[in-house]
Order: C-alpha cells, then sequence, then structure tokens
C-alpha cells in the first residue's frame, strides 16, 4: 500500500524525445515509413514461406517464425512511440505500461531462442548433410519452431506475475520511447529485488547460453568448412550461412549495447537511443538480409509478382 503522503499512480507518462521542435513531423513520417516497411517486409517473408512449397523447408520455417516476431515487436512499441512524438508525452495505464513490457519481452526473447534453432539447423545441414531430412523433419521442426515461442512465455510470465503486484506510487514520469524493465523497475515503490534478480538470472541465462550455443556450432561449421578441399563448395556453404550470421550480429550487437552499459544518466541516455536502434533498425533488417541474399527468397518474392501482374 501507498503511504500516506503518496498517492497511487494509475497512469504513467512516458516522456519519449524531448526537443525535437520543427523536426517532429519529419521524425514521426520517418517512423511511420519505418513501420510500413517492417509489417510489409515480415508479412510478405510470412507469406511467402506459406504459400510457396520450395520454402517449406526447416531454414524458412524458423525466419518465417523470426518474422512474425519481429513483425509483433515492431507493432508493440513503434505505434506508441509515434504518438508520444505527436503529443510529446504519451499516457498509458500501470496495467497497460506492465502488459506492452511482458509482450516486449517474449517477442524479444523469442529472437534469441529462434536464432539459436536456426544456428542448430545450418550446423545438421552443413555438418551432417546425409541426415539432414532424418533429423529435421517437420515433427522436430515444429517442436523447435513453438517451443521457442512455449519457453520464452513461461519464463517471461513468471517474471511478471510478481510485477503485475508491485506498487507504483509518487512519480510517473518515465524518461523513455516504451515500457522497458529498468524504468518501470526504478519507478516501482516495491521491493524489486527479487524481480530483478530474476531478470538477470533468465537474461544471462537465454542471452549469454544462446550466444555460446550459435558461436560454438559456427566454430564447428568453419572447421567443416575448412576441410572442404572445393573453394566453390566451401563458398556455397558459407553463404548459406551468412544471412543467419549477420543476423546475429545485429541482434546481439543492438542487446549488448542497451543492456551491458553502467547505469549513469549518459548511459541512460545512450540506451534509450539504442532501444530505437533495436526496435525500428533491427526487424527492418532480417527482411532485408535475407531477401538480398538468399536465392530462393527472391525467386519466390519474383514468381508471386509475376503472378499478380498476370492477373
Amino acid at each position: 500500500m501507498c503511504e500516506d503522503n503518496q498517492t497511487k499512480v494509475s497512469e504513467i507518462h512516458l516522456l519519449g524525445v524531448q526537443g525535437l521542435g520543427n523536426f517532429k513531423l519529419l521524425f514521426f513520417a520517418a517512423l511511420l515509413l519505418f513501420y510500413i516497411a517492417i509489417v510489409t517486409g515480415n508479412l510478405l517473408i510470412i507469406l511467402l514461406v506459406s504459400t510457396n512449397n520450395n520454402l517449406k523447408i526447416p531454414m524458412f520455417i524458423f525466419l518465417q517464425h523470426l518474422a512474425f516476431a519481429d513483425a509483433l515487436l515492431a507493432t508493440c512499441v513503434i505505434p506508441m512511440m509515434a504518438e508520444i512524438i505527436i503529443t510529446t508525452q504519451g499516457k498509458m495505464s500501470v496495467v497497460g505500461c506492465i502488459i506492452q513490457m511482458y509482450f516486449y519481452f517474449i517477442f524479444g526473447f523469442v529472437q534469441c531462442f529462434l536464432l539459436a534453432v536456426m544456428s542448430y539447423d545450418r550446423y545438421v545441414a552443413i555438418c551432417n548433410p546425409l541426415h539432414y531430412i532424418l533429423i529435421m523433419n517437420r515433427r522436430i521442426c515444429f517442436l523447435l519452431g513453438y517451443g521457442c515461442w512455449v519457453t520464452t512465455w513461461s519464463l517471461s510470465s513468471t517474471e511478471f506475475i510478481l510485477i503485475i503486484q508491485f506498487q507504483f506510487c509518487g512519480p510517473s514520469d518515465i524518461d523513455y520511447f516504451f515500457c522497458d524493465f529498468g524504468p518501470v523497475m526504478q519507478l516501482s515503490t516495491s521491493d524489486t529485488s527479487i524481480v530483478q534478480w530474476l531478470d538477470f538470472t533468465y537474461s544471462v541465462l537465454v542471452l549469454f547460453c544462446a550466444l555460446t550455443f550459435i558461436i560454438g556450432t559456427y566454430i564447428y561449421i568453419f572447421i567443416i568448412i575448412l576441410k572442404i578441399s572445393s573453394s566453390t563448395a566451401r563458398k556455397k556453404s558459407f553463404s548459406t550461412c551468412s544471412a543467419h550470421l549477420i543476423s546475429v550480429g545485429a541482434y546481439y550487437g543492438s542487446l549488448i549495447t542497451i543492456y551491458v552499459t553502467p547505469s549513469n544518466e549518459i548511459s541512460l541516455n545512450i540506451n534509450k537511443y539504442s532501444s530505437l536502434l533495436y526496435t525500428v533498425v533491427t526487424p527492418l533488417m532480417n527482411p532485408i538480409i535475407y531477401s538480398l541474399r538468399n536465392q530462393e527468397i527472391r525467386q519466390a518474392l519474383h514468381k508471386k509478382l509475376k503472378k499478380i501482374a498476370v492477373r
């Protein structure tokens, strides 16, 4: 309960970007264009994989899950971010803020599991190609893909059952674009030590263990590729991994910038704009990366556009 001299907060104010001035509409337009591109690009990947039999293989099935997570992550954050830019200050109920944070965690963390699963798929394809169809069969793909979502949902739910019980008394301003974990914990007047410890444990287990697994699989993949005598075959083997490696670099690069910097005032400002990179730029990169570097995606898109043109 709040003390006698404190008022229970029912509404949280997101301050977003201050001092945009005449650039407010330009920033809003750029953000809107980014959002349209993110949703269109990722939905296009989902559509192509769903309707093209040539793309119904493990790598593209996992890419479809990743595109779904990217589109939902952007939708969870960017519309509210755009509203804050226009109105200067966004208002959200405490429950709504926690719900946004909950889904932001799910859509963000599930990408971590999916990238690890995709690295395992590349490991099997390159290091054990003769048994690839047997190992990565439809049942295994289903379990791995949806297992990522179930695992992320289970971990996030246990943490947010505790967070929903927190009290918020006194200050109600968050100098951020959306309801992220750190700023919300600073606003709460409850004892957040258990939840912060739980969040740190989950972050280490999910992010660090997944990254270690990805690095381990790629070390083994590179060893196998280097043993291939034909330079053409080596180049072809490496090209099947390049798009995934770029995605991993973009994902972990932005997360490390956000969550590994010290918690002083300057670093909090850096984190705010790094989170903008993570929520706006990173979800847009996967459709671009896989469209440019994957021949099957380009061919499927060309066929789809050709059919539309004929109609």
